[in-house]
């Protein structure tokens, strides 16, 4: 079932493209890793994802019953939200507020919602901790509870672990991957090409224009996907 499709994208600001003939689809349960250099273009296709930006020309549609309220987003953290004064418990059910409406408070559901989800992740003792105290690694996973109570379908996270050691981001990925196996739909900004040989289901490559979009299988045989990721191989080795 198709939850996201884009076609013949054209992206950028004030008329001036970033990105041009993008096409590619998500189906329900995909895995997708948005690959490619600063500058590419990621940032400009996620802000146009979330509606925040419309495209320059060309169309992005939801399908399968997808509500944009049904996806959530992780967005990569500035300093000043790293050293957030909120407790977990808080920034965790602030991903019910898009659906709130003018309502001033949680429901009781809505509180159920969240602490399920700090359970989900195994934070659940972070509750009542300060955000700001947290490791890297802790404050991701607060984010990522906080993205799955906005998400009843779809998680699209941008860079999810930006700035954390590689334990740490070893775990997030695992953590990532256990829930698009439980049936949650993943779109990943990345420049982990590694992680997308491990985790996607399929990759989007792109460099102003799509330079691949097709299953993580068919990426590792490409000239591209074999081009970036023995120069990836390289960088690790160096």
């Amino acid at each position: 079932m198709t939850q996201l499709l884009c076609e013949d994208l054209v992206l950028g600001y004030e008329g001036q493209a970033v990105v041009n003939g993008l096409s590619f689809q998500v189906n329900q349960g995909d895995y997708l890793f948005i690959l490619g250099e600063n500058g590419s273009g990621k940032s400009t296709l996620i802000k146009t994802l979330l509606r925040l930006i419309p495209p320059l020309s060309g169309k992005v549609e939801l399908g399968g019953g997808l509500r944009a309220d049904q996806i959530g987003y992780l967005p990569q953290q500035t300093p000043a939200q790293r050293d957030f004064p909120a407790s977990v418990e808080e920034i965790v059910r602030s991903g019910c507020l898009n659906r709130m409406g003018r309502r001033p408070f949680y429901s009781r559901a809505e509180k159920a919602e969240a602490q399920a989800d700090l359970e989900r992740l195994g934070i659940a003792g972070l509750a009542r901790r300060c955000y700001r105290e947290l490791s890297g690694g802790q404050q991701q996973r607060v984010l990522l509870a906080r993205a799955l109570c906005a998400a009843q379908r779809v998680l699209l996270l941008d860079e999810p672990t930006s700035g954390l050691d590689p334990s740490a981001a070893r775990e997030m990925y695992e953590l990532i991957a256990r829930l698009n196996r439980e049936g949650l739909t993943v779109i990943t900004v990345s420049h982990d090409l590694p992680a997308a040989a491990r985790y996607a289901s399929h990759v989007l490559h792109l460099a102003h224009r799509p330079l691949f979009f097709g299953p993580r299988e068919a990426y590792l045989q490409s000239e591209v996907g074999r081009a970036c990721l023995a120069m990836a191989k390289g960088e690790e080795d160096a």
